[in-house]
């Protein structure tokens, strides 16, 4: 997501906090009764994350950042009411505490398949997928990675073994548990790539030596706020927070502390 719009958004910010100055949040609109219990039914806004992605939650140096949960705390304070992140083991399980309602919001990748479960916003961001390869290894483009002998390693279950099991021809896909168990099997050369959304696979390049993502992609995934079926009457304020947090700088602020890297800005604004 590297605009003209948004390198301005992110210098006028670091201006401000270099010069000692407060970034006033804008004024967030009164909830109704019904927009409240709709989005936090338990008088507290339940935030799904999942540790270790940009995307969701990290902890650098004692301090929690990420985009979900950033823009959790956020919209708790439109809410006016406690935030509390709830955090899973991996971002499936998010999506499944999201569907049982035991979550009420999060930020995760909005697919069609997905949508059926749960309700989105408009994207506020789509997130570039490639492959993490061997520096100075057989794969030097994305196009030459569907080719006989190619073995691509993916994670069980992901969206990316749906799409890349009917995309490719010739290459191999290779389900792995983790993208760490990936990151391992590339350095034992047991896989040529790993294929998964670019958050993850810098992720990993900067925890390894010998390896670089590709340029390039072979897909984009969008990303959303996301509420469970059924909260109909939150999703209106819900929608108007994600245009809000896009044109405001809050988004990109956030993109930015948690070093979220391989985004493109939407069509739709």
């Amino acid at each position: 997501m590297h605009t003209s719009r948004r390198t301005w958004l992110t210098g006028m910010l670091a201006a401000a906090l270099l010069a000692g100055c407060a970034v006033t949040p804008a004024p967030a609109p009164a909830p109704t009764p019904q927009v409240r219990a709709a989005l936090a039914p338990t008088g507290k806004l339940r935030v799904g994350v999942y540790p270790g992605s940009p995307i969701s939650q990290l902890d650098r140096s004692g301090r929690k950042t990420g985009v979900a949960y950033e823009l959790g705390r956020e919209l708790a304070r439109w809410l006016d009411v406690p935030f509390e992140p709830l955090e899973y083991r991996t971002e499936a399980d998010v999506f499944e505490a999201l569907q049982a309602m035991e979550v009420d919001v999060t930020f995760t990748q909005a697919s069609d398949e997905r949508a059926r479960d749960v309700n989105f916003t408009l994207p506020l961001l789509n997130l570039e997928r490639g492959y993490l390869v061997s520096s100075g290894g057989k794969l030097r483009e994305v196009a030459e990675i569907d080719r006989a002998g190619v073995k691509v390693g993916v994670v069980q279950g992901s969206p990316a073994q749906a799409v890349l099991a009917r995309a490719y021809r010739h290459a191999q896909l290779v389900p792995v548990a983790s993208p760490k168990a990936a990151a391992a099997l590339l350095a034992q050369r047991r896989i040529d790539a790993f294929a998964a959304g670019k958050d993850i696979l810098y992720t990993l390049a900067d925890g390894m030596s010998g390896v670089q993502v590709l340029d390039g992609r072979w897909g984009l995934e969008p990303l959303a706020l996301a509420l469970p079926k059924g909260r109909q009457a939150g999703l209106s304020y819900l929608s108007r927070f994600a245009l809000t947090v896009r044109r405001d700088g809050t988004l990109d602020a956030a993109v930015d502390r948690a070093g979220l890297r391989g985004t493109v800005e939407p069509s739709v604004r």
